[in-house]
């Protein structure tokens, strides 16, 4: 089945030139031109991935994606956020809002396939199988879950690719260069600050259950995950 992606941008241009590049590439494209035709669409049929611009008319891309990352049917769609700001407080504002990639505008169409294949393979691609469970925590792999005793953890698709490696590799020191070479892939171009984002975002996740000073930080060094606090 091809991989759905819904374009969320209210230049008709743009949105006809990536939906053919989409076509192109084998995957099919859904349009939506502001913040309320997106949550529409998304009801209707949830897409694979959102390609979201920065400043749509009335909510702005940035404030949709905190909504979408808040509501359970949206919170694990990856989304690229596409965006002519291309400062790096920008950046960090959109990562913290629950965006898993950036493209800075004007780019082109080649680039942004391999970001949106890369994106895929991160938040759909081998993460391992079987059962994790480490201080309380647990991670069904076949069924992609995060479990804190019994209950059901929500969680983004990249945050939930760091737990599964942290907690398949606890008490061990990572520096942000390793996690981004293991967790994000080394072929995948990703700035060392984005690690400090989803750790962040990784101890926002687990607070509701006080685990998340199980995620930490190891002074000049990285980060660490261990049961041991």
């Amino acid at each position: 089945m091809h991989k759905r992606i819904l374009i969320v941008e209210d230049e008709t241009s743009i949105r006809d030139m990536v939906a053919f590049a989409l076509r192109k590439a084998g995957m099919d494209a859904a349009h939506a031109a502001d913040a309320r035709a997106a949550q529409m669409a998304i009801s209707e049929r949830v897409p694979d991935l959102i390609l979201l611009d920065w400043m749509l008319p009335g909510t702005s891309g940035l404030e949709l994606a905190r909504r979408l990352r808040r509501e359970e049917l949206s919170r694990e769609i990856p989304i690229i956020m596409l965006t002519a700001r291309g400062e790096e407080m920008d950046r960090v504002n959109g990562l913290e809002a629950g965006v898993d990639d950036y493209v800075i505008k004007p780019f082109s169409t080649r680039e942004l396939i391999a970001r949106i294949k890369a994106v895929l393979r991160r938040s759909q691609g081998d993460d391992g199988s079987g059962v994790v469970e480490l201080g309380g925590l647990r991670i069904d792999g076949p069924a992609h879950r995060v479990f804190a005793g019994d209950d059901a953890v929500p969680i983004g698709p990249t945050e939930y690719r760091l737990l599964f490696f942290f907690m398949t590799h606890p008490e061990r020191v990572y520096s942000r260069a390793q996690l981004l070479d293991h967790v994000w892939g080394g072929s995948v171009y990703v700035e060392e600050r984005t690690v400090d984002v989803h750790i962040r975002r990784l101890r926002k996740t687990l607070e509701p259950w006080k685990l998340d000073d199980m995620v930490q930080t190891v002074r000049g060094a990285g980060y660490r995950f261990s049961s041991n606090t």
